[in-house]
């Protein structure tokens, strides 16, 4: 008996790893999140048990894991991108930890760089960024972010879950000193056939962004203009 934590990765159902595949195919129990793809969850056995991760909390997830993994049974605990990048799969592990419930981290293909990329943004460019930095919209105690931390740390910025609070975000990033004028993107539900990509800046992204559905990241730093570039690029190839 084993309860596996397996990233999905970003979207699409051809990203997940081929050790997260086998699992998936071989599990007794799926847990699914609700935006893993259901190509995925159809991978799985016809006789497994298959629980939708829509409507429980945290608390009743982690409970159900335990409960599955005390019971002897081969569990698949199937998460949106990489189960430790926002993905809350180290609370998982350390109850299952704690309570003596064989564990093992299958990584995934995480949003961080698969995202950018679809929309042909790199994180990283010689000469234009040599760094990344990654936070959620929502601050660690669910408040506002360390503006002025992320304001500083030159390079990329990766930005989960803001789609919500664009114009906070970018606002507030300002106010810390970044200019107005900083290249800024957002990309929703990238990977997938529906994925919209939209480019701009700080000062106007987000009234760029108006209508574009969750889940979506945000790409700050000059690594926009290089996507941006390359996106123009590949049009006019497939135009001509």
């Amino acid at each position: 008996m084993t309860v596996h934590l397996v990233g999905a990765g970003p979207g699409d159902p051809g990203l997940i790893t081929a050790r997260g595949l086998e699992l998936v195919r071989s599990c007794e129990v799926l847990v699914a999140d609700a935006l893993v793809s259901q190509e995925l969850v159809d991978e799985a056995p016809d006789d497994a048990l298959i629980v939708s991760r829509v409507g429980l909390s945290q608390d009743a997830v982690t409970s159900l894991l335990v409960a599955y993994g005390a019971a002897g049974l081969d569990v698949v605990r199937l998460k949106g991108g990489d189960p430790f990048v926002f993905g809350r799969g180290a609370e998982e592990a350390l109850a299952l930890a704690e309570g003596g419930i064989p564990f093992e981290i299958v990584p995934g293909v995480s949003s961080i760089a698969a995202v950018p990329a679809s929309a042909l943004i790199p994180v990283t460019h010689r000469g234009v960024s040599d760094r990344v930095t990654i936070a959620s919209g929502h601050g660690a105690d669910g408040g506002e972010p360390d503006y002025a931390a992320l304001a500083g740390a030159g390079g990329t910025l990766v930005l989960f879950m803001g789609l919500e609070r664009l114009e906070r975000l970018c606002d507030g990033l300002v106010d810390a000193g970044l200019p107005a004028s900083t290249p800024a993107a957002v990309v929703s539900r990238g990977t997938l056939p529906d994925q919209e990509s939209v480019f701009g800046t700080l000062g106007d992204i987000a009234g760029l962004a108006a209508g574009l559905e969750s889940p979506a990241l945000v790409i700050v730093g000059e690594v926009v203009t290089v996507g941006a570039k390359l996106a123009a690029a590949l049009t006019a190839s497939v135009a001509a």
